[in-house]
């Protein structure tokens, strides 16, 4: 990974990416590099759209990794994430193809994604994936998201 320049979007006037392609993800070096440690996001809010009627699709994802030499900047995440908001795909595709991304480019120790999507023809869809079993003795929390009672 080598040097890790300054984030480019903390503290400017940013506008939403048009695509999650087109959506660049900031690192930053790890304060803790070294120790083992949990980072979560939550985003309980998501949006994608449906590749076949165009309606819109809504998740509550949660994101957990163990970071190695490098962190996402919030920001930079936030970003790609609502960058999804006019993006076309499966449940599957886009929680994977996420997780798949962040796991990547930042090479964490270790990176699992829950999404939690809310149902559609009645029927909820959750999708997980994990980059691989996680590391001996670190914390894993339950993502905290209720099984489908209105996601309450």
């Amino acid at each position: 990974m080598g040097d890790t320049p300054e984030p480019r979007f903390l503290g400017a006037n940013t506008p939403l990416p048009a695509s999650p392609e087109a959506a660049e993800l900031d690192y930053v070096p790890n304060p803790r590099a070294g120790e083992l440690y949990m980072v979560r996001f939550a985003a309980p809010e998501f949006t994608s759209l449906c590749p076949v009627t165009g309606q819109p699709d809504f998740a509550h994802l949660v994101i957990d990794y163990a970071p190695d030499e490098t962190i996402v900047e919030s920001k930079s995440l936030k970003l790609f994430l609502g960058s999804f908001r006019n993006h076309c795909g499966f449940h599957e595709d886009v929680t994977v193809g996420i997780g798949k991304r962040l796991f990547d480019e930042m090479g964490p120790r270790w990176l699992r994604i829950g999404g939690y999507w809310y149902p559609r023809g009645g029927i909820p869809i959750d999708v997980f994936w994990q980059s691989s079993a996680p590391p001996k003795d670190l914390w894993l929390p339950d993502q905290g998201v209720a099984s489908y009672r209105g996601r309450g």
